[in-house]
Order: C-alpha cells, then sequence, then structure tokens
C-alpha cells in the first residue's frame, strides 16, 4: 500500500496521483499543505525536511520526496517495460522527454502563467507578463506539437512516464481564460488524455480553492 501526503489541488501531488492511477497501485492520501497545514509540524517534518508535497511512503520503506524521483521510483518498480523501459538506451528517450517536460513546460506554465491568472488578484494581474510568459511557452509546445504530429503520445506511440509529467499541465493550460496558440496535434493529445479515467480522477480537479479574487 502507498501512502501519499499532499493536497489533490497541487499540480505535483496530481502527476504523481495519476501515474498511480494509470499503474493501477493501490493508495492512501492525506490532505497535507495549503488551506489543510500540516507541512511544518515535526511529524511532517521527518518525512520531507523542506516541508513541500507530496512525499510518498511505500509500505513500510523510507518516505520519498521530490516528484520526479518519486515518479521515477514507481515507474521502475512497478511500471511495465513499455511504461518505463528496462533497456536503458530506450528508457533514456523516454527520460529525456520527461525531463524536458519538466524543465520546458511544467516550470514554464505554474509560476509565470497560471500563477499570475489564476493565484493573483485580477486587479494585481500584469497581462504584459502573462503575454510574454504565454509567448515563451509556446516555444516550447511548439516542439511538443511537432513531436505529437507523428506520435499519439509524447515519447511514442504508448502513454509512458514523460506523458505523466508533461500531460499533467495540459488540464490547467486549456481551461484558464488565457489567449493559446494553434496547436491542433496538441489538443488531440489532450482530448486523448482527458478520456483516460485516472487522468480524469486525479488531474481534472478544480482549481477553485487556488484562486485569489
Amino acid at each position: 500500500m502507498l501512502t501519499v501526503w499532499g493536497r489533490r489541488t497541487s499540480s505535483n501531488v496530481q502527476a504523481l496521483m495519476w501515474c498511480i492511477g494509470e499503474l493501477g497501485l493501490p493508495y492512501k492520501r492525506h490532505d497535507i499543505g495549503h488551506r489543510y497545514g500540516g507541512n511544518d509540524t515535526p511529524e511532517f517534518l521527518a518525512l520531507n525536511p523542506n516541508g513541500t508535497v507530496p512525499v510518498l511512503r511505500d509500505g513500510d520503506g523510507e518516505a520519498l520526496w521530490e516528484t520526479g524521483a518519486i515518479l521515477r521510483y514507481l515507474a521502475g518498480r512497478y511500471g511495465s517495460a513499455q511504461f518505463w523501459p528496462r533497456e536503458i538506451e530506450a528508457r533514456a528517450q523516454i527520460d529525456k522527454w520527461t525531463e524536458w517536460s519538466k524543465i520546458n513546460i511544467a516550470l514554464n506554465f505554474t509560476t509565470p502563467i497560471f500563477w499570475r491568472v489564476v493565484r493573483t488578484a485580477p486587479r494585481d494581474q500584469d497581462p504584459i507578463a502573462i503575454a510574454e510568459a504565454i509567448t515563451f511557452l509556446n516555444t516550447n509546445l511548439d516542439i511538443a506539437e511537432a513531436q505529437l504530429q507523428r506520435h499519439a503520445f509524447l515519447a511514442g506511440s504508448e502513454l509512458t512516464l514523460a506523458d505523466i509529467q508533461f500531460g499533467h499541465v495540459l488540464y490547467r493550460y486549456y481551461d484558464i481564460a488565457i489567449d493559446r496558440a494553434d496547436h491542433p496535434a496538441l489538443r488531440g493529445y489532450y482530448d486523448r488524455l482527458a478520456a483516460r479515467p485516472a487522468f480524469q480522477e486525479h488531474v481534472m480537479v478544480s482549481y477553485e480553492e487556488l484562486r485569489v479574487r
């Protein structure tokens, strides 16, 4: 049994929970952080001295933190060879897109765009900064668009760990009120993800509790 600490509205927690759902693993999740608090207690800091979520414990094992490390652990222990190849060169092809997604998509969307649109009061928003961030993100989405014109999923014909790291931000990307570039292959890819039960359950989650008005 997996134990997860982290609230449903955390983007990183959503990536982790989507991965758990796709792998069909039993779990118990505890709401920690944001309005739930609890991430500064001695008990939680003993699990993760950074006080951040998500945190995962597999059975009686040592607690794991940092989303990428947790995802690779789950993929390596429980994922199929298709999801996370055993052969090192094939795995590296998945891993490069996994890392690319974290650095170029998730980080360039969550703080520069999502936080400025949802986590900032409308009177304090900077439309120029938001537009500039969207333009920068689009240069990377153009790369994803070209890849998705050739493949059904980011790293090939089947869902892999790369899609977990890339796709978990797309619900919010397509849901918030911003001007989006025309990326038809990306939109088709998102629609395929949105049809997956684990994506619906763990990623397509209301973020209204995060909104600043």
